[in-house]
């Protein structure tokens, strides 16, 4: 079930202002692609570093972010920190973002193409190729 099966938001809804400001924190392209990695597992600084082609200073910075926004989460293992998702909402805002880049250049969208719903996985394999 969605969350906007349950409820609908209104335009003086008290979360707008904190909706504007998860939008902020996905307009930069490295903690898009961050997102993208961490969803369907949790990683380390040094592979998300790895993954998204940045050194690991500035994907610390990037997650310190994220967790500031309550977008992902940690976990510790000895002397190590693994990040994941703190819950679906930043994958599905990510794909949802993608899926309507997608209609601004396409005519038909791959996501309206495929037979079988679109995996945010393939579409980042697609988009890294």
């Amino acid at each position: 079930m969605h969350a906007d099966d349950k409820w609908s938001v209104t335009v003086d809804s008290v979360y707008v202002e904190l909706a504007v400001e998860m939008f902020d924190m996905l307009a930069d392209p490295t903690r898009v692609r961050i997102i993208l990695a961490l969803q369907e597992t949790e990683l380390s600084v040094g592979e998300l570093a790895e993954i998204v082609d940045k050194s690991p200073a500035a994907v610390s910075q990037h997650l310190a972010k994220l967790r500031l926004s309550s977008m992902v989460g940690t976990r510790q293992e000895g002397k190590r920190v693994f990040y994941r998702l703190a819950n679906e909402h930043a994958r599905q805002l990510v794909t949802d973002a993608i899926f309507q880049a997608e209609h601004a250049v396409e005519a038909e969208p791959r996501h309206h193409r495929q037979s079988s719903p679109t995996s945010v996985t393939k579409l980042r394999d697609e988009y890294e190729a």
